[in-house]
């Protein structure tokens, strides 16, 4: 029995001499408590301003990349009017000259009936090949 008593006095003064160190800590915990929460704020701010910055710059870069590719968009464009410009140039003259030969050859009396209708349908051809390429070179030139 005595040694339940003393026992049991051990406990209780174990434990309350623990409250009163916990006791203690509560009252210095507020101000370190205060100062790690201004250190969180500041963190957040400074993770904010750090992710604001990094947006930013990613529309600059993606603002970039769009007028880098409008610019090329235009280079192309121009390549391709200048091509057709130089194809439509060049089968016009194969016109020229297909049209010269075949008016000498039928002079000469070279061409069969047949020859003058496959001359002139080939002619024709080119004709109508020339006359999609203006249309389309008027659709790019539209769009630049």
């Amino acid at each position: 029995m005595i040694r339940l008593l003393i026992t049991l006095s051990i406990l209780l003064f174990f434990g309350v001499a623990s409250y009163a160190q916990e006791a203690v800590q509560v009252r210095d915990s507020p101000t370190a408590s205060e100062a790690s929460m201004q250190e969180a704020d500041q963190l957040s701010a400074q993770l904010k301003a750090q992710k604001n910055a990094d947006k930013e710059l990613k529309k600059a870069e993606k603002s970039e990349k769009r007028a880098e590719k409008e610019i090329k968009k235009r280079e192309q464009l121009a390549k391709s009017i200048t091509k057709k410009r130089k194809s439509i140039d060049k089968n016009e003259r194969k016109i020229v000259k297909m049209e010269a030969k075949f008016a000498k050859d039928k002079i000469k009396g070279k061409l069969s009936p047949v020859d003058i209708i496959e001359m002139s349908q080939k002619i024709d051809k080119m004709r109508l090949d020339v006359l999609k390429d203006k249309e389309k070179l008027a659709k790019l030139e539209r769009k630049q």
